[in-house]
């Protein structure tokens, strides 16, 4: 690496060389991310993982992808950017563990306009603790420097995840009855969905008073709450599986309650949930007020404060309560499983 230079690719705009400073720098935050399963270090062609698959009769492999979205642009006016890595794990890794799914390894990518080691290393150090907090290993990515299609200053961040779960444990709704509980673990903030609504409220690119101080936040800046890193939910839940017959998990992300919780219901069921039990968090209460948007619309676009729900037998309700609580999830009860053809109902 260190003879590696091309003059004439960096008159082009890219400078391979910071592309292996990069690598230098993010390779301890990926060292903390390593687990029984990684077999190899970061900078190779392709990451390498070796299943441990004692005590499962049928193994799958279940895989998600995502990004961030217009969320970076808040990191990028802020110029914070070792928290956004986080947001691209957990929407990864919160709807694998929708199936029952343990997460085991991450891949990023990052696409920018200029290659800048130390914000790069910045973005990789929350991904990396992404990978931590859900239990995965980052092993491996790319970063690629995207002159004259991106401005200088611009990134993209995506990534993908891939778990597994013995095929008998993949939670479907089939076993979904009337009477069934709907749980509530409460999210973090806006958590990376509905951005493009949020960044036209708030007017961010011409807004001034974006990292002062908001009553209405309890003293909090609006740009700092934007930023508020996604909850991963996956070491809870998985703790929850263990002990309680789980039949249903939504992730409430783009489309809020509206498109997310019914995707864990079946035909002929209804998730009937009192929006009055919803503990809805300030920043969505400013966002409604400053934008004018009606109720339906919030509970259509964000996830309101509920980051995800799970579906538990009625009788198991009080258990798993206190084993979501036990693992820090502010968790309770916002509705119940009715018979009904619409698949949720929010009165």
């Amino acid at each position: 690496m260190e003879n590696s230079r091309s003059d004439s690719y960096a008159a082009a705009g890219v400078d391979i060389t910071a592309g292996y400073r990069a690598v230098e720098l993010m390779k301890r935050h990926v060292a903390r991310t390593r687990n029984e399963g990684c077999l190899d270090d970061v900078g190779g062609f392709g990451g390498c993982f070796g299943l441990n698959l004692k005590g499962m009769e049928e193994p799958v492999l279940v895989s998600g992808t995502d990004g961030v979205g217009t969320k970076l642009r808040i990191a990028m006016l802020l110029d914070k950017h070792d928290t956004i890595g986080i947001d691209c794990v957990a929407m990864c890794v919160n709807d694998v563990i929708c199936c029952g799914a343990k997460p085991l390894f991450f891949l990023d990518y990052i696409a920018c306009g200029k290659n800048v080691p130390e914000r790069i290393a910045d973005i990789v150090a929350g991904v990396a603790e992404g990978c931590v907090r859900s239990g995965s290993a980052l092993i491996g990515g790319e970063t690629a420097e995207h002159p004259g299609m991106m401005a200088a200053d611009d990134y993209d961040l995506a990534g993908f995840s891939v778990g597994i779960v013995d095929k008998k444990k993949i939670i479907d709704n089939t076993r979904m009855v009337p009477g069934d509980t709907v749980i509530a673990l409460a999210s973090s903030g806006v958590h990376s969905n509905g951005f493009s609504l949020v960044r036209k409220v708030f007017d961010v690119e011409n807004n001034p008073h974006l990292t002062e101080p908001c009553e209405e936040l309890g003293g909090a800046s609006i740009g700092e709450t934007l930023l508020t890193p996604t909850k991963i939910y996956v070491k809870s839940i998985l703790a929850l599986l263990e002990q309680v017959d789980v039949k249903g998990i939504s992730h409430i992300t783009g489309g809020g309650f509206y498109e997310n919780i019914p995707r864990s219901i079946p035909d002929g069921l209804c998730a009937s949930i009192d929006k009055r039990s919803v503990k809805v968090l300030p920043i969505f209460n400013l966002i409604a007020s400053r934008g004018n948007i009606p109720e339906r619309d919030m509970f259509n676009t964000f996830n309101m404060g509920v980051g995800m729900s799970v579906v538990v037998p009625k009788a198991q309700e009080a258990l798993a309560l206190e084993i979501l609580r036990s693992h820090g999830e502010d968790a309770y009860v916002i509705g119940t499983i009715t018979e009904g053809k619409e698949k949720v109902v929010l009165a």
